[in-house]
């Protein structure tokens, strides 16, 4: 999961990043890896809730869950006014496919 939390306090990020983490945990997921990329201006401006920002805190998330799990996770993101954005990306179907993915995803 890659989010993009509005710039301001760190404490969000962790918030948001626990709440994901949990529901991720007590749906028997597994968490890989969290890395935090820190603040820095979006492609575009981006609209949330009738304001418009322009530079984001980024985060990764890597985790491993049931399409069930997914939907809770992307359902309970969306109602999260602190996210700008947000998005799961699928790294593969077998365990082969991402075993020697890290955990940690470094930026540039």
């Amino acid at each position: 999961m890659i989010g993009v939390v509005r710039p301001g306090r760190l404490s969000e990020v962790k918030e948001i990043a626990k709440t994901a983490g949990r529901i991720i945990l007590e749906k028997n997921g597994v968490i890989r890896g969290v890395t935090n990329w820190g603040t820095f201006l979006l492609p575009k401006p981006a609209k949330k809730l009738q304001s418009s920002h322009h530079t984001g805190h980024h985060f990764i998330m890597r985790f491993d869950a049931s399409p069930k799990t997914q939907h809770q996770l992307r359902r309970t993101m969306s109602l999260d006014p602190r996210l700008i954005r947000y998005s799961i990306v699928k790294m593969g179907i077998k365990l082969e496919d991402i075993k020697d993915i890290p955990g940690k995803a470094e930026f540039r």
